[in-house]
């Protein structure tokens, strides 16, 4: 895993370029981009443990 941290400053520019990504996609095309984006991370990240961690964090409270 990386040393690096992403600041909120950075969490917040990554939210908006993410918000506007999903409304260019458009709401039929937002899943397939979402799980595009999603593989494309997790193929960057290296590490498919992490990724099956992360997918279990970003359900909780849903």
């Amino acid at each position: 895993m990386s040393d690096k941290v992403l600041t909120i400053d950075g969490l917040e520019t990554v939210y908006d370029a993410l918000a506007t990504a999903i409304d260019q996609a458009g709401p039929e095309k937002a899943q397939l981009f979402l799980v595009k984006l999603a593989l494309l991370n997790a193929k960057a990240l290296g590490d498919a443990s992490l990724v099956q961690q992360q997918i279990a964090t970003a359900l909780l409270d849903l």
